[in-house]
């Protein structure tokens, strides 16, 4: 099974702190991968940001809660893994261990501190019990990866992401076949309208157990297990965009969401496997 793709979707958020037509491509830090980049408040694919970016680039890399220093970056140029050969990569002179995401952008991307949190808090627990239980897992075993607190739109008041991962194995690693009651999703709660919502940024539920006669046919469903790995404001409005890795058992992928009041919107993603 092929799962190699690079995805973006335009905005129309009008950009007030960077450069009108000014380019600020965005690349994953670890393996290099071009996402693309923002330009006057839009978001463009990395086929046609990499043909306006030329020679070297300073791009400021980030990771979970703090700014890592600076880098140089070359021209993009196609992957050399054949199975993400439709991928661009920047080469970085520097790739911090903990480094999520480097931009190349006059702005501080990291403009709101997170703070994490007790992976154990029983509001939290609840609050992601609550939610498997609509998507038809009865009896949830919630097993929850990370919290995470943050104010991502600068109004005041903080958000939370929730990262919770359960595919029932001692170690950690993700099946190629989904076990019942499994399931792997990034929940976000903030205030709307004086309430505590709980919504849904991206996930992956299985109530049910992979059929056994697929498996005895050698298929497989591939889940994902999903993680935040940044909060940035990638395009210079102010607000903070949500960075999301997810792996399955033979790839990955990583993607940007924008979390407006009423939904998640993925932006800009790459991904590599087999």
């Amino acid at each position: 099974m092929l799962k190699t793709s690079v995805a973006g979707l335009s905005a129309l958020l009008i950009c007030a702190a960077a450069p009108a037509g000014e380019l600020h491509p965005i690349v994953e830090v670890q393996n290099g991968y071009l996402f693309g980049a923002t330009a006057d408040g839009k978001w463009i694919k990395a086929e046609e940001a990499a043909k306006a970016l030329r020679g070297e680039t300073t791009y400021r890399i980030y990771g979970l809660t703090q700014s890592l220093g600076e880098a140089k970056g070359g021209k993009p140029k196609p992957a050399e893994e054949e199975v993400c050969s439709d991928l661009l990569t920047v080469s970085l002179s520097s790739q911090p261990e903990k480094g999520a995401i480097a931009l190349a952008g006059p702005w501080n991307a990291l403009p709101r501190k997170m703070q994490i949190l007790d992976a154990t808090q029983q509001v939290y627990v609840d609050a992601a019990r609550d939610f498997l239980k609509t998507k038809g897992i009865d009896k949830p075993k919630v097993k929850i990866e990370s919290i995470l607190r943050v104010d991502l739109d600068g109004d005041g008041e903080e958000e939370v992401l929730i990262s919770a991962t359960n595919y029932f194995r001692k170690d950690e690693s993700v099946p190629m076949r989904s076990p019942a009651a499994s399931y792997s999703m990034v929940l976000l709660r903030r205030v709307v309208a004086g309430k505590v919502e709980t919504q849904l940024i991206v996930g992956e539920f299985y109530p049910k157990a992979y059929p056994k006669a697929a498996q005895e046919e050698g298929r497989f469903d591939a889940p994902n297990a999903y993680k935040v790995i940044a909060t940035l404001d990638l395009d210079g409005d102010g607000k903070m965009e949500v960075v999301i890795h997810s792996d399955y058992y033979e790839g990955g992928e990583t993607t940007i969401y924008r979390c407006d009041p009423k939904k998640a919107e993925a932006l800009l993603s790459v991904s590599c496997g087999a």
